[in-house]
């Protein structure tokens, strides 16, 4: 089976925006609103579990402040809430301050250059997305990608397969002629769910997390080159033919 495209997670894979990026436009959010919540590193680790930025928000508010979710309107502030952090997290992009990881931009030139086709599947919203590329790696960036699955298009967030499968069904391809590039446990399920090989690029929040049934498990991209994506789609698919 050749490959023919490659599906990229975004926070934790494409760019470490979780510690350095969501998690203070999440405080800066929370200032805002006037509410005393500050998420730090190890903690915010811990929420990390949780996939969704409306859904970590409430299964914080489940644990530390079980009285904001009794407001009548709370789903509504919620809302609120991620709006706002979108926005003071677009602006931490604009800054420049939250950089692609290594190999990450040359990986992705090496695959539009070779004809493979590119998409994205993540619980980010698609704002996010749009601005992590744009600001990375130019501003047509996003029409690199033949499908975006981002935020609320499917409603079980990773670890569900379900974003896998509205990618690969818009994508119109099996999910063996597809490589998917993720950075969790959370993840990799998703996209074996989805029947997609995959492998894995850890970082700080990641490491030590239970990999296994990846392809391999990487710090990151930056010696990988398409060719190396190449030959362990095709030993997967050799080691498939021999069971």
């Amino acid at each position: 089976m050749t490959l023919a495209a490659i599906i990229f997670d975004v926070d934790g894979t494409l760019a470490d925006t979780e510690r350095d990026g969501h998690r203070l436009a999440f405080n800066a959010a929370f200032a805002e609103a006037g509410l005393a919540w500050q998420w730090d590193e190890a903690l915010y680790g811990e929420l990390l579990a949780v996939t969704g930025g409306k859904e970590r928000i409430r299964y914080y508010a489940t644990l530390y402040a079980p009285e904001f979710l009794s407001h009548p309107d709370s789903e509504n502030r919620i809302a609120r809430l991620h709006e706002a952090k979108t926005r003071h997290f677009v602006a931490l992009l604009e800054s420049g301050g939250i950089p692609l990881r290594p190999g990450v931009a040359r990986l992705i030139r090496e695959s539009r250059a070779e004809g493979l086709r590119l998409a994205i599947a993540t619980t980010t919203t698609a704002e996010n997305v749009a601005a992590l590329l744009r600001i990375n790696l130019g501003p047509d960036a996003a029409s690199w990608f033949d499908v975006i699955g981002a935020g609320d298009v499917v409603q079980a967030k990773k670890p569900a397969a379900d974003i896998y499968r509205w990618v690969l069904q818009r994508l119109a391809l099996p999910a063996s002629a597809c490589l998917a590039v993720e950075d969790s446990t959370n993840g990799l399920v998703a996209s074996l769910g989805g029947g997609i090989p995959t492998l894995v690029t850890t970082n700080s929040y990641t490491l030590g997390q239970d990999f296994c049934g990846a392809l391999a498990v990487l710090a990151d991209l930056g010696a990988t080159h398409l060719s190396d994506l190449r030959r362990l789609h095709l030993e997967t698919y050799d080691q498939h033919k021999k069971q």
